[in-house]
């Protein structure tokens, strides 16, 4: 195991009703000073409004004398656009506090904006690799167990302009507090349920297939959230209101990614980064892109570095190992992947968003990290341009 640095001090607030403690919550975590500014209560299009939740987080807000202005609009794969105009309001509008309600998006840009809030230059610039050394507090009421931006230091966004979807990173992003209720996710339709599902699986993946020994501990971590997904996934999209499905769902996606499963060992990442350019030029959903991605990656780095892939076989897919051809057994555990993503109804073409083979020179270039011959991309098998461009063949297969 490496030596790690760890803090998740995020406050989770999980249950029925509890999005009812909003203005408690935000009143707690806040300045709590009267004039002292206002929050910024950030959420997508309408369906908080449908479905009255919007009604409920605002009389808590009202409740607890929380003043507040509003900035909807976030939609699936955020866009800089919409943060640009969030940093301007939080200014004009003396925000100390930023409250997102909804999903990932919702959440990674209300993230952006609180860091381009209190930074002089372009917020950009963090998503350029300039790490986020301060931001204004961030509070979530999460609708969607999918990206676990609800506990992580993360934030994803898209350049409207330059169609670039990049990351960027800080503690100070971390959600103060996370308000979590499986029943806001009982309304999702199936397919949002299973891209959020294939998301959370990749996140622990991304972290499982690693070339650091003796770490032990965080591979059982990984095994198990894989293997709660495999058993909730399914039941939750037969009957939508089972509590018990969502609740463990709902968990999972966070333990998938506030880096719980990967402290001590070296992470891959590939596939997110990969998958962010058909979310950027098709607008794919991002869950959706992994699903697809993700076993085109198993399958060329596993001809690579096979040993992962049977473990990963074995102790998630149950597979019996076959002692004298191992390849045959890591082959098997990607199968069993495959179809379970086919079984909870995820894509298993690029074609299937409207990409073309064509467009495969693009994407690889777009990523923007990797070099023309040095392998300097991913951790589990490193790649360079040309690998990169052979996983995007896979993937239209």
């Amino acid at each position: 195991m490496l030596n790690f640095s760890f803090c998740s001090p995020t406050y989770f607030e999980f249950g029925k009703g509890a999005e009812k403690e909003v203005g408690a919550l935000v009143k707690r975590f806040g300045t709590g000073a009267p004039g002292a500014g206002k929050t910024l209560l950030h959420y997508g299009g309408g369906s908080i409004k449908k479905s009255g939740l919007y009604d409920t987080v605002v009389a808590s807000l009202r409740e607890n004398g929380v003043e507040f202005v509003e900035l909807g609009g976030a939609q699936p794969n955020p866009v800089s656009s919409l943060v640009y105009e969030g940093i301007e309001l939080c200014r004009k509008e003396n925000v100390d506090f930023v409250l997102a309600v909804g999903g990932g998006s919702a959440i990674d840009s209300a993230k952006a904006i609180a860091a381009g809030a209190v930074y002089d230059g372009d917020f950009w610039d963090f998503f350029q690799g300039r790490y986020v050394e301060k931001a204004l507090p961030v509070g979530v009421i999460l609708t969607i167990a999918a990206a676990g931006s609800e506990g992580s230091p993360n934030s994803v966004i898209t350049n409207d302009k330059t169609l670039e979807k990049r990351g960027c990173s800080g503690e100070v992003i971390r959600p103060v507090f996370s308000i979590l209720n499986p029943e806001l996710t009982q309304t999702l339709p199936p397919e949002q349920t299973a891209a959020g599902a294939a998301d959370i699986m990749v996140h622990v993946i991304e972290r499982y297939f690693s070339n650091t020994k003796e770490v032990e501990i965080t591979d059982r971590i990984c095994e198990a959230v894989l293997k709660t997904m495999i058993y909730e996934t399914p039941r939750a999209i037969e009957n939508p209101n089972n509590y018990a499905a969502r609740a463990n769902i709902m968990w999972a996606g966070m333990v998938a990614h506030n880096n719980l499963c990967g402290v001590g060992r070296e992470q891959d990442w590939v596939s997110h980064g990969m998958a962010h350019e058909p979310s950027a030029f098709y607008g794919a959903t991002h869950g959706a892109a992994l699903a697809v991605i993700c076993p085109a990656w198993m399958k060329f780095v596993s001809r690579v570095n096979p040993d992962k892939f049977v473990q990963f076989a074995v102790r998630v897919w149950d597979c019996q190992m076959n002692f004298e051809h191992p390849e045959i057994t890591a082959r098997e555990g990607i199968e069993r992947f495959e179809l379970f993503l086919k079984k909870i109804g995820m894509p298993s073409s690029l074609k299937e968003f409207g990409a073309k083979e064509e467009d495969i020179p693009k994407f690889a270039r777009h990523i923007g990290r990797v070099g023309e011959t040095e392998k300097n991309f991913g951790g589990y098998v490193k790649l360079n341009l040309n690998d990169v461009e052979e996983i995007y063949k896979l993937a239209f297969l």
